[in-house]
């Protein structure tokens, strides 16, 4: 199923199917207990043969910002640094642990308790409740949920080299992947790119939410419009890792990691009569 998203919510987890309907439509049900109809789009036919390269050509890019939007933005960045003190150190602790963790060697090795622990932890970045995830590892038990979270993060991170990363982290959101974890969707996949690769991701965990994910901070800090999730030219896991990239190059240097940079676009978004 193509990605479907709660119109009251925002939020593309927890989405189940009701029923099929006539037409190729399904009657869906999020988490929040509304349901609507969610037909699959037609993807016409010059949109297939667009390559994986095209599109991400195609993405926005840092020079695309307005030069004054950038002066604005790096107005604010000084008032930041000059004002907000660096985060916690002892996350970098805990994130250490988890690198050793979700290594080759640590994942197939380590207490599946420490994977169910990584999925409800707040340290460094908070995932949101995670209650299907919860559910679903009870109802599994620790052996069978552990291996399944095994296998998600495995995937993910040391999967196929001929799949792209933003192509796993789709395989994994939609669940064509059979070994996929219930409810380890995007950002806890999110959570784990930035414990592994701490000087690229921002701790900004979804895509687009209406608390404010990497597409409305894009809109609201650097006057970019981002496409939609549900756009066929895209998928949600490269449009995940691109608008990630371009905003870690949007926001630069000056901080003490990326969590106190994606702590300063989520400062900068709010301080709309600043950015004028």
């Amino acid at each position: 199923m193509a990605v479907v998203m709660c119109p009251l919510c925002s939020d593309d987890e927890d989405i189940e199917v009701v029923r099929t309907l006539d037409g190729g439509r399904r009657l869906v049900k999020h988490r929040c207990g509304y349901e609507w109809e969610h037909k699959e789009p037609t993807v016409p036919q010059r949109n297939l043969l667009r390559s994986f390269d095209d599109l991400k050509a195609r993405f926005p890019k840092a020079e695309d910002v307005d030069p004054e939007q950038v002066e604005r933005v790096a107005r604010l960045k000084e008032q930041y640094l000059a004002d907000k003190p660096d985060f916690d150190p002892d996350v970098a602790a805990y994130w250490s642990r988890y690198q050793r963790i979700f290594s080759p060697d640590g994942l197939w090795t380590c207490d599946p308790r420490a994977l169910k622990d990584f999925a409800n932890s707040e340290v460094g970045a908070r995932p949101g409740n995670q209650a299907t995830f919860n559910s679903a590892w009870n109802d599994m038990g620790d052996a069978a949920a552990g291996e399944s979270t095994r296998r998600t993060i495995e995937y993910l991170l040391h999967g196929p080299d001929d799949v792209p990363l933003e192509d796993r982290l789709q395989r994994l959101l939609s669940g064509t992947e059979p070994f996929a974890m219930t409810g380890f969707k995007e950002a806890l996949l999110t959570r784990v790119l930035c414990v592994m690769y701490p000087d690229r991701f921002l701790t900004i965990l979804k895509y687009t939410t209406e608390a404010g994910g990497k597409r409305e901070v894009a809109r609201l800090v650097y006057g970019l419009e981002l496409p939609t999730p549900e756009s066929v030219n895209w998928t949600l896991g490269r449009l995940i890792l691109w608008s990630n990239d371009l905003l870690h190059a949007l926001v630069g240097e000056g901080f003490a990691n990326q969590q106190h940079s994606a702590a300063f676009l989520w400062w900068a978004k709010d301080q709309v009569g600043g950015l004028r």
